[in-house]
């Protein structure tokens, strides 16, 4: 068969039943991504003949005679297709995993199609941006600038690799070609609780191509942690690659290597596994009670204490509760309920692993490929001078990539077979076997004087961690600091986080805030209401306020320092925006109205240690390379880093060669996670460009004869009083003399500050279909000094999308049997361009005592007080409160039906 791909003929059989997205990318055409192999999110679009498909649901014998075109064909750097240059310049994408599927489709689009793109984009799907940056991409809206030298911090400079990611030449994980590669499929546990009695290979070994099979026997027994910390002795132990006891649905039993994906998928399907099914518990409560099934034997060294399946309890008390209650004019209580969220990143997990000159390197889609390659090297009982680890550009993480959770089976076969070996998740493996948001169950009780000043404040939560204890404790800690935000001598909070024979739960943006966020802000709004005062103003007398101690969870000292009233004019902020905004309601009779407010406090690093090291160099090109072990997945770290450095280094980010997330050529980095990729790394990329910028400041002094307080560095230049050295007469006579202009400097994720989010919502609740329709959002943050305003602005519209899905729209339904029953993006429902609104950004201006040029992270805090400004919002439609999530509409309509409390229009 010829089929025609770019311009160009290749003589080429399909396989059978192949699709097309399969055979352009065994042609090399990596640009043509897999985000879900069922038509539902379009990130593998192509053109056939001029017109965009989806290429994973058309059969590839369907392009024979008909001239196909990928993302590379439509233009190369420098050779930009208008539309990918109006993604560029918007910039339309963060990630850009989805970026192909978006052009590919969008550069098709008529002014009719244009006019209406929430029917347009139906088939393109993006988790990170929110979409109004695609919007503007689409519309031409440019929002990127150019920095001047030594000036671009505070300007929404380009990312470095915005040419490659809008043609399809950045890399992500799996866009390489690897000679002898094999395959890695996974057999999964049809049980929740079940002891592997017995297993037959014989059957699956007989499969042509299939090489090894695994099991709980095959591979080393060392206990492990799939999460990720740099300090590992805050999650437990619990976990082996392979066990002989199943404690959820979609457990490992065993692995299949072979020399195709079909071949490995068969012998999946081959293997005859006996088990003895045990009992299981699905909910935490019924877990903590006596009698329940226990998930995990009494002699497990991290677990041994663990009673009624409790991995970690928390309690804590501030004060007198009792004596606060007995006090306060109204109390206030209620039990607010949170589901798994799934991160649905479009690129789903996966490694590649192979074996060069007697070291382990594995190419893998993660967060943090320094502590990937600490736990690699305990799993395998290896040097960590015999491990690399390293990533390439990463689609999309949001914490679901905190996690060890691909690297160890490729690792095991590749070390194992001596050949290169590829693990890659399907889709519906990420819904039913990676790891969710933790479901969480808060009762939250409220006191408070007549005028709204706090008296008391008492939470419980039990967050269900799943079969396995990754995050489990950390998330459960993090919680307090829905406690912290509000003042009130008088607190108790006691934490459970519990054992399950469901998913495990993981971490996902928001870190275990946003599910407390929900409940404390969901409560402090009915507080309001049965105080007759307004939300905003209950919320502005009882906020932490600059001095006041951040009691949460103890009242002993911390590293967590605040020195401005960010919270405060948060509130301010939103308060002014919703009285100004337009309250007009949608056409049609049968809609209620309403509004909601919600705040939240999030610190700048988690409270765990955190350490980053970056390295700058002046090389004989005079281009500065900055190497650090950050990764980039959309949250633009990369960025920021380029222009720090470049600011420091009195020169443009075009001169500034980014080298990140590779263990063998970046230092130590805890990783991108809880907004530290800016907070800890940018400090040490400041660090570290501050002292080559001195060192080359010196050597100049020294040159000149001029004292160094009179120097200063340029772009291409040193000045040093009224004489101008060119940069490349100083690198010409340091290299003489066997001088280098480099250094490495470290930082470190303490002291901490926090970061403040306050979030408005007007909406439209129909009440007969329970629709609800956002007219209007807006959010404030205290984000401090902005490196980047474009990607601060991208950061929030996307946690407030995620947020928006979170409280309406995303569901994990799982059956009697723990079984999750719709592990697709079409029936899970993460927001499409059509759910978004546009949100309003709020800048709070100040500066951050403690953050690199006083700026904080963006990436996580904005989704916290999402979910409960919308229920509020829900609310004060209603006059219905709905204290479960997702806020669906057959919820709402059952529930207005049975209170009979539905307003007329």
């Amino acid at each position: 068969m010829t089929y025609v791909v770019n311009g160009r003929s290749f003589d080429e059989e399909p396989g059978p039943g192949q699709c097309l997205r399969t055979f352009l990318r065994s042609l090399g055409h990596f640009g043509v991504k897999k985000g879900c192999d069922a038509g539902d999110c379009g990130a593998c679009t192509v053109w056939l003949d001029g017109f965009p498909v989806h290429s994973c649901i058309t059969p590839a014998f369907r392009a024979q005679g008909h001239e196909v075109t990928t993302i590379e064909g439509l233009g190369a750097p420098g050779q930009l297709h208008p539309v990918q240059r109006q993604f560029r310049d918007a910039p339309g994408f963060q990630c850009g995993f989805c970026t192909a599927g978006m052009i590919m489709t969008s550069a098709t689009f008529t002014e009719a199609q244009k006019a209406d793109l929430p029917r347009a984009l139906k088939g393109n799907l993006c988790r990170c941006t929110g979409y109004r940056a695609i919007e503007d991409a689409v519309k031409g809206v440019i929002g990127v600038e150019s920095a001047t030298p030594g000036k671009a911090v505070g300007t929404s400079v380009a990312a470095p690799a915005g040419d490659e990611v809008v043609t399809g030449r950045a890399e992500f994980t799996m866009d390489t070609a690897v000679e002898g590669l094999l395959h890695l499929k996974v057999l999964h546990s049809p049980h929740a609780h079940a002891r592997i009695v017995s297993v037959d290979k014989s059957a699956a070994l007989a499969v042509p191509g299939v090489r090894r099979v695994y099991t709980w026997q095959d591979v080393p027994r060392r206990r492990f942690s799939t999460a990720i910390h740099t300090d590992h002795l805050v999650d437990p132990d619990d976990t082996y690659i392979l066990d002989d006891t199943v404690r959820f649905v979609g457990q490992r039993v065993a692995a299949v290597v072979a020399d195709t994906v079909g071949a490995a998928e068969e012998g999946c399907r081959r293997i005859e596994v006996e088990y003895e099914e045990l009992p299981a518990v699905f909910d935490p409560e019924a877990a903590m009670a006596d009698g329940a099934p226990q998930l995990h034997r009494t002699d497990d060294a991290f677990v041994r204490d663990c009673v009624h399946n409790i991995l970690l309890e928390l309690h804590s008390h501030i004060g007198d509760v009792d004596a606060g209650f007995a006090e306060a004019d109204v109390i206030h209580e209620g039990t607010y309920s949170s589901p798994r969220v799934q991160h649905a990143h479009l690129e789903t997990h996966g490694s590649i692993a192979w074996v060069e000159n007697g070291r382990l390197t594995v190419r893998t889609s993660s967060q943090s490929p320094s502590i990937a390659k600490v736990k690699l090297a305990h799993l395998f009982a290896l040097r960590p001078d015999q491990v690399r680890v390293f990533c390439m550009r990463v689609g999309g993480g949001f914490g679901g990539k905190q996690e060890v959770i691909s690297e160890d089976l490729a690792a095991l076969a590749a070390l194992d077979t001596g050949r290169p070996v590829c693990f890659e998740y399907t889709r519906e493996e990420e819904f039913t076997t990676a790891s969710p948001r933790h479901p969480m169950k808060l009762t939250v009780r409220l006191g408070a004087k007549a005028d709204g000043t706090l008296t008391a404040f008492q939470v419980r939560n039990v967050s269900n961690t799943g079969a396995y204890g990754n995050h489990g404790g950390e998330t459960l800690y993090a919680g307090g600091a829905a406690v912290m935000i509000y003042r009130c001598p008088n607190k108790k909070y006691d934490g459970f986080s519990v054992y399950t024979n469901t998913v495990p739960s993981g971490a996902l943006r928001g870190y275990g805030m946003t599910q407390p966020a929900f409940a404390v802000e969901s409560a402090m709004d009915e507080l309001a209401r049965a105080l007759h005062l307004d939300p905003f103003e209950l919320r502005r007398r009882n906020i932490v306020r600059p001095g006041d101690p951040l009691v949460a969870l103890h009242d002993g000292p911390d590293d967590v320092m605040f020195n401005e009233d960010g919270l405060g004019k948060c509130i301010d902020l939103v308060e002014h925006a919703m009285a100004r905004a337009a309250n007009e309601p949608p056409h049609g009779s049968g809609w209620l109205m309403g509004s909601g407010v919600a705040s939240s406090l999030h610190e700048t690093a988690p409270p765990t240690e955190h350490l980053s090291e970056a390295w700058v160099t002046l090389g004989d090109d005079l281009v500065y390379e900055l190497a650090v072990g950050t990764v980039e997945f959309g949250e633009g770290t990369s960025t920021a880093h380029v222009q720090i450095a470049a600011n420091q280094l009195g020169t443009t980010p075009s001169r500034i060669r980014l080298v990140q997330s590779d263990t063998d050529r970046t230092g130590f980095d805890t990783g991108a996670f809880a907004s530290a990729g800016l907070f800890v790394a940018g400090n040490a990329v400041l660090r570290a460009a501050n002292a080559v910028r001195d060192r080359i400041l010196e050597f100049a002094a020294a040159h000149t004869g001029v004292h160094v307080v009179m120097c200063s560095l340029g772009d291409g230049e040193v000045v040093c009083g009224d004489q101008h050295v060119r940069l490349a007469e100083l690198v010409a006579l340091a290299r003489a003399r066997g001088i280098r202009f480099t250094a490495a400097r470290k930082a470190y994720g303490s002291p901490r500050s926090v970061v403040s989010n306050t979030q408005g919502f007007k909406i439209a609740v129909h009440q007969v279909t329970g629709e609800i329709r956002i007219l209007y959002s807006v959010q404030a943050t205290d984000a401090a000094v902005v490196i980047n305003p474009a990607q601060v602005r991208g950061q929030v519209e996307g946690g407030v999308a995620q947020g928006i899905g979170f409280a309406l729209t995303e569901n994990y339904h799982v059956d009697a049997g723990g079984a999750m029953v719709n592990p697709n993006l079409r029936n899970y429902r993460i927001p499409t361009y059509a759910d978004v609104p546009r949100t309003e950004l709020l800048l709070v201006k100040s500066a951050d005592s403690f953050g690199p040029m006083g700026s904080k992270g963006m990436a996580e805090c904005c989704i916290n007080p999402v979910a409960p400004a919308l229920a509020n919002a829900l609310h004060d439609a209603t006059g219905v409160r709905y204290r479960a999530l997702p806020l669906t509409p057959e919820r709402i309509y059952s529930r207005l039906r049975e209170n009979r409390s539905i307003r007329t229009a």
